[in-house]
C-alpha cells in the first residue's frame, strides 16, 4: 500500500541531518553547497539518505531499529560506500529516526536496499542539485 499523501507531506517537510560540525541539514527541494563539497571530496556524484528504522514508518523498539540499523551498516560496508550516519527529524521536535547519507550510491542500488528494509521512500542527492524524494513503489 502506498504511502498517504499526509505521509509524504511529513517527508518533504522533514529536516534530514547530516551529523557533522556544524550539522549539515539537507531539505528536500533545496540544493546544499556543503553536500556538493561533501560529494566532489568523496569523489562521488550521487548520495541517497537512508534508513532502516521504523519500516513502513510504523514504529519499532529501539531494540529492533539499533538491530535493522546494524545490518544496514554491514551491507553498505560490505558494498564499499562510504557513508555519514545523522538522523531524520521532525522540524520542532517530535519524530527522530536513525539514519545515513551514503555517498556514491546510485538510485537504483539506494532504492533496492531500502526496498529491503521495507522503507516507503529514499532522499536522494545528485552533486549540484537539490535533495528529492523518490517514493518507492
Amino acid at each position: 500500500m502506498p504511502p498517504s499523501a499526509e505521509l509524504i507531506a511529513a517527508y518533504e517537510n522533514a529536516d534530514y541531518v547530516v551529523f557533522a560540525e556544524p550539522e549539515l541539514v539537507l531539505k528536500i527541494g533545496e540544493p546544499s553547497r556543503r553536500l556538493d563539497a561533501l560529494l566532489e571530496e568523496e569523489g562521488a556524484a550521487s548520495a541517497a539518505f537512508v534508513t532502516a528504522a521504523n519500516p513502513r514508518s510504523k514504529l519499532r523498539s529501539a531494540a529492533e531499529n539499533a538491530a535493522a540499523l546494524s545490518t544496514l551498516d554491514q551491507l553498505v560496508a560490505a558494498a564499499g560506500y562510504p557513508w555519514r550516519p545523522g538522523e531524520g527529524r521532525e522540524p520542532g521536535g517530535g519524530w527522530v529516526e536513525p539514519s545515513r547519507l551514503v555517498i556514491g550510491i546510485y538510485r537504483d542500488n539506494a532504492q533496492a536496499l531500502e526496498r529491503l528494509f521495507g522503507q516507503n521512500a529514499i532522499v536522494f542527492v545528485e552533486k549540484g542539485r537539490a535533495p528529492e524524494l523518490v517514493v518507492l513503489d
